[in-house]
């Protein structure tokens, strides 16, 4: 009976050894070297601001732009800045400036391109007291090019009459639009 019990607890000692040796070899002090990845949440916001106001120089000190929007807000993951109703006189040295607004806004890491959305409305003034106003869904801005295009329905107003179209591509510093496709025009007679 006495070597019945030690041959039971001898097996159990095995097993148990056994256990012990599979356990430390799927759970091995390496297993804790290893960092686990964290997950980027794309939509985390660093830093954010409420009625932001902002002005740029041009290097010879004239006006290149002033903005003002309801909310300004950084993606950390992204470095995209959205903005919430945009409004933008950008000025690029001349006293007739274009007057730019949006639902919304997002301005790429480094500036060079912001993308308007919803109710885009451009507008400007000339020196001739003439006015132009540009209205479509969603247009594409290069501030530093003085350019920008959509593929979205564009209606333009001024020059004595109304343009529309599906695309454009609108070079600011010259003052020319280039209508894409279904270009139709209604002027008055003068």
């Amino acid at each position: 009976m006495f070597s019945k019990k030690i041959r039971t607890a001898a097996l159990f000692s095995v097993i148990a050894a056994l256990l012990v040796a599979v356990g430390y070899w799927n759970i091995s002090p390496e297993s804790f070297l290893d960092k686990p990845v964290a997950r980027v949440d794309d939509t985390a916001i660093d830093y954010y601001a409420t009625n932001a106001h902002s002005v740029q120089f041009m290097p010879d000190g004239k006006m290149q732009y002033e903005m003002t929007a309801d909310k300004v807000e950084h993606l950390m993951a992204s470095e995209v800045t959205l903005l919430t109703k945009p409004d933008l006189q950008m000025y690029r040295g001349t006293t007739y400036p274009w007057h730019v607004q949006s639902e919304k806004g997002e301005v790429n890491p480094d500036g060079s391109e912001v993308e308007l959305i919803d109710s885009v409305r451009v507008a400007r003034t000339d020196e001739k007291s003439r006015t132009m106003i540009i209205t479509t869904s969603r247009m594409t801005v290069f501030p530093q090019k003085q350019y920008a295009q959509t593929e979205q329905a564009v209606r333009i107003d001024g020059a004595g009459g109304v343009s529309t179209g599906n695309g454009m591509k609108a070079y600011l510093k010259e003052g020319r639009m280039d209508l894409l496709s279904n270009v139709r025009g209604q002027y008055e007679a003068r």
